[in-house]
């Protein structure tokens, strides 16, 4: 089969890295891809939100198979476009189509779907710009913190907390006067704050059956110990000790399975990922959202752990027959550590050559932000690396992205060392 992944990130690098295990597979090639993807695939300039331009790659290069990484094409409606075309239609998409995607384009419609199938989450209301003073006091009722969040898509960036209701009132105006955020905060989803530790679990449809892939923690701070602005991702380990058997079966029969079953209900088609955000609120789960794809840097914990053919599994999901697959976890523990470029999530500088990237061992670097220039790899993003290791132990796992991200260099490198410390 000859695949095209979409996307320039390390979940890209990963799926890369997975699919040209399959002996399934033919020619890959990513859509633009990175400097690391090249070593699986064929990079492709090509943009992922250029439907056109991919259809026609496609048709021209013989693709029987799209993966789609990010979130953007898919609430765009990339799926729906193969689908409304006579010879794309016949490609299968790995991601669901602009309905489904909207679990994650709108946080009003993933609440009102919750709410609907009855799938535990905090207690919200969504207000636009003609009711700010009916979410000012909206927030009165509430107890700090609070959580506003920009309805659409907002790059990781749309989620506001604050400890102070006067705070919490100007963001709010902020955010829907001032627009803030943009059109993605043209309406605001005000939530009840769910004390607890956070976890993601993935799921893979096919929108009739489902497989539950490896649980995993991210860690979106800059600064040890959870500290400073928001980022996409610094880290990711997988398994989480405390999502246990008994904590992920109340998460498949409370969360899961009456996910799949709205989705039936709604006639919403879904063939692709399901990323749910978790709350374990004391030993009960509650969903803190929804998004449509896998997550980034949790994809390069969680696809080293699957010992399975992920080909065969996207195969399963396009033929309505994922049931029928077989699939397997490595019981061994994922560490991911992210390397950043100085400045980010501020400001940050691009082209500084990389080196050490051949001395990695014992780790699998998967390029984020980085790009080929006069035969030297390049930094091209705000997170540049996320260095991926397998143990038998956490602290293993750790020792071996701890010990690589040492041996990679480039000007204003900066990375955690304390990602999965607080689950040893």
């Amino acid at each position: 089969m000859n695949i095209l992944i979409i996307g320039s990130g390390g979940r890209e690098h990963a799926f890369a890295w997975k699919l040209a295990q399959s002996p399934k597979t033919g020619k890959i090639f990513i859509a633009p891809g990175n400097a690391g993807t090249s070593a699986w695939g064929t990079n492709v300039n090509l943009s992922p939100l250029d439907f056109s331009g991919i259809g026609s790659f496609c048709t021209s290069n013989r693709i029987t198979m799209v993966v789609v990484g990010p979130e953007a094409p898919l609430v765009e409606g990339i799926h729906d476009y193969f689908l409304a075309d006579p010879v794309l239609k016949n490609i299968p998409v790995i991601g669901p189509q602009k309905e489904g995607a909207q679990l994650e384009g709108s946080k009003d419609f993933s609440k009102q779907f919750m709410q609907r199938h009855h799938i535990p989450t905090a207690a919200y209301a969504t207000f636009s710009p003609e009711n700010i003073s009916e979410g000012h006091l909206f927030l009165d009722t509430l107890k700090a913190p609070y959580v506003l969040k920009a309805d659409g898509l907002a790059a990781g960036k749309g989620v506001v907390i604050l400890s102070d209701l006067k705070e919490a009132k100007a963001e709010l105006t902020a955010m829907l006067r001032d627009a803030k955020f943009g059109a993605a905060g043209s309406k605001v989803v005000i939530e009840e704050f769910l004390a607890g530790i956070e976890l993601s679990v993935f799921v893979l449809s096919d929108g009739l059956s489902y497989k539950i892939l490896p649980s995993a923690k991210d860690y979106k701070r800059i600064g040890e110990g959870d500290t400073g602005l928001n980022t996409g991702g610094m880290g990711a380990v997988s398994p989480v000790h405390f999502a246990d058997a008994a904590f992920l079966k109340k998460v498949e029969d409370r969360v899961i399975k009456p996910t799949i079953e709205g989705l039936k209900n709604d006639q919403i088609p879904y063939k692709g990922f399901i990323f749910i955000g978790l709350m374990n609120c004391g030993g009960e789960p509650y969903v803190i959202e929804y998004n449509c794809r896998m997550g980034d840097p949790e994809t390069e914990a969680v696809l080293p752990r699957i010992k399975s053919d992920l080909l065969d599994l996207f195969e399963g999901v396009a033929t309505g027959t994922l049931d029928s697959r077989s699939y397997e976890t490595d019981p061994r523990t994922a560490v991911v550590v992210m390397l950043t470029a100085g400045g980010y999530p501020g400001e940050y500088e691009k082209g500084d050559p990389i080196t050490g990237l051949e001395n990695v061992s014992g780790s699998i670097a998967f390029h984020a932000g980085t790009v080929e220039r006069e035969g030297k790899v390049v930094t091209n993003g705000g997170r540049v690396l996320a260095i991926a290791s397998l143990g038998s132990s956490m602290e293993e796992a750790r020792k071996h992205s701890f010990r690589n991200a040492e041996i990679i260099q480039y000007t204003g490198k900066y990375y955690r060392r304390d990602i999965g410390k607080d689950l040893e």
